[in-house]
């Protein structure tokens, strides 16, 4: 990993793999690791967030995945950020000193939202008592309404937000607001934080206002056709980053309107990558075998700009 550097660019929010009976199975995380740098071109990983299964995991099955990622992730990727939000604070707080310890690159904290916060204030406060316990690692806040149904708007969070938590780094911005993204971005342009996207399909849009990176499922299996996108967009070629983007929506679009999750989001990471990342953890159920048949051929129908 890479001490220092900014976290930019396409983050890949990991899966968890499993084996058939539900277990974790750190064996394929090394696989995993170079898989995304070789195929996918992607040096960024987001560990036990939501397409990982985080907040389905035990603490012990966190910390073991955690410490799989860091161990095989160094020399190999820039940046290993760890979620370890919970709606425990003590438990969220166990995780921050775990990340610490073993050399994560950040941690990354989600609202908790079975006990929300009703203001700007109650959050921060949840936030600083996870960050104090990591004091030398970079922090970031996860943010994603539709999961939390958290109303508070980043741009509101962020005022004065370093005065707080001195380790603030950026934020994982997964909600379709772009306006209060552009707020976030044109009100904090001199501290230099990491707006990392979290809404793959619209990620174009995202960065036309100055987003400078993203986090996502499809980095997973799609990262080396969005970092061809990426490259379209600083050239500048919007009518071929337009294509891109276009192509990632049309897969997408396809696969939601057949239902669409981290179960799925699994199936379709072993047909492209060959490795086995087995079953999701209940109440989420296996993608179906039709769903698998049509994705694939969707994906495999798709012709891309480069010619793949």
């Amino acid at each position: 990993m890479t001490p220092g550097k900014k976290l930019e660019g396409l983050v890949a929010a990991t899966v968890t793999p499993m084996t058939p009976d539900g277990q974790i199975n750190l064996s394929v995380i090394r696989q995993y690791v170079d898989y995304l740098v070789s195929e996918q071109n992607v040096k960024n990983v987001f560990v036990n967030g939501t397409t990982g299964e985080g907040l389905s995991l035990s603490t012990q099955e966190r910390k073991q995945l955690a410490e799989e990622w860091v161990c095989q992730g160094k020399d190999k990727l820039d940046h290993v950020i760890i979620h370890v939000g919970a709606l425990s604070l003590t438990e969220s707080q166990e995780l921050a000193r775990h990340a610490a310890a073993i050399g994560a690159s950040g941690i990354a904290v989600i609202a908790p939202f079975f006990f929300k916060p009703t203001n700007k204030d109650e959050l921060i406060a949840f936030l600083q008592k996870v960050a104090s316990e990591a004091p030398a690692v970079p922090f970031y806040y996860y943010h994603i309404p539709p999961l939390t149904g958290l109303k508070i708007r980043v741009e509101e969070l962020l005022d004065g937000i370093k005065e707080w938590i001195p380790t603030f780094q950026g934020v994982k911005f997964s909600d379709t607001d772009l306006l209060d993204l552009a707020q976030c971005i044109n009100k904090n342009e001199r501290e230099q934080f990491a707006f990392l996207y979290g809404v793959d399909e619209q990620l174009l849009s995202a960065l036309a206002i100055g987003a400078n990176g993203a986090v996502g499922s499809t980095y997973n299996y799609l990262g080396r056709k969005t970092n061809l996108m990426l490259q379209a967009f600083v050239k500048p070629d919007l009518a071929l980053a337009r294509k891109y983007q276009f192509l990632t929506g049309e897969f997408l679009n396809f696969v939601v309107k057949l239902g669409f999750g981290v179960a799925q989001t699994k199936a379709v990471m072993t047909f492209v990558s060959g490795i086995p990342m087995g079953p999701p953890r209940l109440p989420l159920v296996d993608a179906s075998e039709e769903f698998i048949v049509k994705a694939k051929a969707k994906l495999d129908s798709i012709v891309w700009p480069d010619g793949d």
